[in-house]
């Protein structure tokens, strides 16, 4: 390419390669003129700039060729007319990943009536509540919907403007505007939580706040010193406000496990099939206000624009005074990439928090104990080797009989009732592989072999390593990177599948490592 005339005849179908690679990786016109500026600020193009070169009204000069290359990882020749386009590279429609369902027969069994009558004796003969089943339901919507949920986040656009960061006295002033008032008080209330009999044996629980019809919001004093959690309480209040008017129910909000989702065997006063609907509803309602906290605190664009700018790096709310946890979690809802799953987990195998947009299988769960959980997945290392800073790992698992490739970044942190518990973000990088016109099965094939002829653990090798660093290159993700740079372990789901050779489980007890 000698000069941008040249450049110009073999630029026919420069546009279309270049929007079918922007779709592909699920990325708008804005997101890919920011990673330009990130790349190169001084030849990035502008958004108006970067449409009409995919509408083929302009030729981009070499210098912005070569930034959307290192973006696409490509050689600035395959943009050419010489080079052709991968079929792979075109847009698939309606490919949203997340968990799968199954076909359920006979069907009638199914109906809406039979089920009616069947799930309370269900939740009654496993021990299961009424909001544990609600939660089910919440999470099994929101990873079906990819965490989209526009009307929450229009809501809370509404109320914040999109302002990022919002200080606590941006929030206290909205608070106001909503005829609301802040109380403090210095020890809970009798009747605002459940009875001691529900608490863990194992874990503290702090009240942080409570909503007290019709407009008083009272909050624990310890917040004072805790103010990222203090503009968090606040905007979830702000949010059942708002989208909820007020109506009267109490709304209470606490720091470590839920007192109603004890360890301990439940009573035979538990046992029983009658559900109380009020409970799925409260549950509900919950999650809106929660997703909305998150929304009013971390507006969609500007957030989405913020981490793309730091890679992603999970510590991102230090700069606009939020909690990890929030920007975590957020962070699988602005993504333009869809294939994310969070966990908020708690020793020895509690999950306060789950979103499994891409799918992956849960290490342990919430209604009972797992007796061989494995023990290599990174929450569980991180959790049983309290470490300072945070923790990347690539792993391998079979799910639904073919390997993928995972990778992670685990974080230690204690919560105001100072319980220790990991909070882990990650991503399914199978679609990405595949994105990029790769074949990510046997790539994870490959992986997985390496891995269980290295007794588990391997450094990965150079030809998968070159792969994963150019599908981490165009995620914009640096713990992805930095992940690749340790060794990959490989991971089940229950011990009882181990791949490992031997496997963990054969004599009784899990290998461990580090």
């Amino acid at each position: 390419m000698k000069n941008n005339k040249s450049l110009m005849r073999k630029a026919h179908f420069l546009g279309t390669k270049i929007r079918n690679l922007r779709k592909r990786n699920k990325l708008t016109i804005e997101d890919l003129s920011a990673r330009c500026i990130k790349v190169n600020a001084e030849y990035a193009p502008s958004v108006s700039y970067l449409s009409m070169i995919e509408r083929g009204k302009r030729v981009p000069s070499e210098e912005v060729l070569e930034i959307i290359a290192t973006i696409f990882q490509k050689k600035p020749a395959w943009f050419l007319d010489d080079e052709k386009e991968e079929e792979a590279v075109t847009p698939i429609k309606k490919s949203i990943g997340g968990i799968s369902g199954m076909a359920l027969e006979p069907n009638f069994l199914f109906s809406n009536e039979i089920l009616q009558i069947a799930i309370p004796e269900m939740l009654a003969q496993t021990g299961t509540t009424g909001r544990q089943f609600a939660h089910l339901l919440i999470r099994a919507h929101q990873e079906h919907h990819q965490n989209h949920f526009p009307d929450l986040e229009r809501a809370a656009e509404q109320v914040g403007l999109k302002r990022l960061p919002l200080s606590l006295d941006d929030i206290i002033a909205i608070t106001k505007n909503l005829g609301l008032v802040i109380k403090w008080f210095d020890k809970t209330p009798e009747g605002i939580l459940a009875s001691p009999d529900s608490y863990s044996e194992q874990a503290k629980n702090v009240v942080t706040s409570f909503f007290e019809p019709p407009n008083k919001i009272f909050v624990n004093k310890v917040m004072k010193k805790r103010q990222l959690r203090l503009k968090y309480d606040l905007a979830v209040h702000i949010g059942h406000c708002v989208l909820h008017d007020k109506n009267g129910m109490r709304n209470v909000l606490f720091a470590g496990q839920s007192p109603s989702d004890s360890w301990r065997e439940r009573s035979d006063a538990y046992q029983t099939s009658i559900i109380d609907t009020q409970d799925i509803l409260n549950a509900w309602r919950d999650f809106e206000c929660s997703f909305f906290a998150g929304a009013l605190l971390c507006p969609k664009v500007p957030f989405r624009q913020l981490l793309d700018s730091h890679g992603y790096e999970v510590n991102i709310g230090e700069k606009i005074d939020v909690s990890v946890s929030v920007a975590m979690r957020r962070m699988t809802a602005v993504s333009p990439y869809s294939h994310w799953h969070y966990f908020d987990a708690y020793s020895p195998g509690k999950l306060k928090a789950v979103y499994r947009g891409n799918g992956i299988p849960l290490p342990w769960g919430n209604m009972r104990i797992v007796e061989d959980p494995c023990q290599h997945w990174a929450i569980f290392r991180m959790m049983n080797t309290p470490a300072t800073g945070s923790s990347s790992q690539i792993s391998v698992m079979d799910v639904a009989g073919k390997p993928t490739i995972y990778c992670c970044e685990s974080l230690n942190v204690k919560d105001i009732a100072g319980n220790n518990h990991v909070l882990c973000a990650g991503i399914d990088l199978n679609p990405a592989i595949e994105a990029q016109g790769k074949d990510a099965f046997a790539l994870a094939e490959d992986l997985k072999d390496a891995c269980v002829d290295n007794g588990g653990s391997v450094a990965i090798p150079k030809g998968i390593k070159s792969d994963l660093s150019s599908v981490a290159k165009i995620l914009n993700i640096n713990w992805v990177e930095r992940g690749i740079e340790k060794d990959a372990r490989m991971i089940c789901s229950r011990g009882i599948s181990c791949p490992r050779k031997p496997s963990c489980y054969s004599a009784g007890e899990c290998l461990s490592e580090e």
